[in-house]
């Protein structure tokens, strides 16, 4: 009986094995690098630098205008402003309002106006949790609000992938854009925020 046939299949299936074996591999390596390229890549979110900030109401859950539907951004007409959309709450949103309550009173003679919108697809379940969490962690000056959408307002195009979209913004444009997913907000990215406050208000303190 002549086996050369079957030798030279099983050889041929030994070598497709192989291959297969290595381009799996390859395959895994290249999804691994596209994945630790894609992790770094930054989270573009909201309005860019030189872009405006178009008006947008919110409910209002703390504040003078708690319990109202409010437009903070018509309020401060020019003035330099810090915007902030979010949609957890967590302590290191905690950490930057605190910061920006001192700034506002840092900066009074610039009127810096900072206040923070949460994106809910439910007000009236959220709002509660937002006043809570405001007592908790003493936010006093920046006003919090709930927008009853989680795709935010839609002249701001905000990613779902950012949890935080941080715009400074002067005479209604946006001077510098900070965006973050869940988790990147930490103490040093809060630090650069407050670094950047003087692009707004032109280091004008009290």
């Amino acid at each position: 009986m002549n086996h050369c046939g079957s030798n030279d299949a099983l050889t041929l299936l030994r070598s497709v094995a192989k291959r297969v074996k290595i381009n799996c591999t390859v395959l895994v390596l290249l999804c691994a690098v596209a994945g630790v390229v894609g992790a770094a890549e930054p989270c573009l979110s909201g309005p860019q630098p030189g872009q405006r900030t178009g008006p947008y109401s919110a409910l209002i859950a703390t504040g003078t205008n708690r319990g109202t539907s409010h437009c903070y951004i018509c309020e401060a007409a020019d003035r330099p402003t810090v915007i902030i959309f979010a949609r957890t709450l967590n302590d290191s949103l905690a950490k930057l309002l605190q910061r920006l309550d001192q700034s506002a009173d840092d900066y009074k003679a610039a009127e810096l106006r900072p206040w923070a919108t949460f994106l809910s697809g439910n007000q009236t379940e959220f709002d509660p949790q937002v006043v809570a969490w405001a007592k908790k962690h003493a936010i006093r000056s920046v006003p919090l609000g709930i927008f009853e959408d989680p795709d935010g307002p839609p002249s701001y195009r905000l990613n779902r992938e950012a949890d935080v979209t941080i715009l400074l913004n002067v005479n209604r444009k946006v001077v510098v854009n900070f965006s973050f997913r869940a988790g990147e907000l930490t103490d040093e990215k809060i630090a650069e925020v407050i670094k950047a406050l003087p692009q707004v208000v032109g280091g004008n303190k009290k």
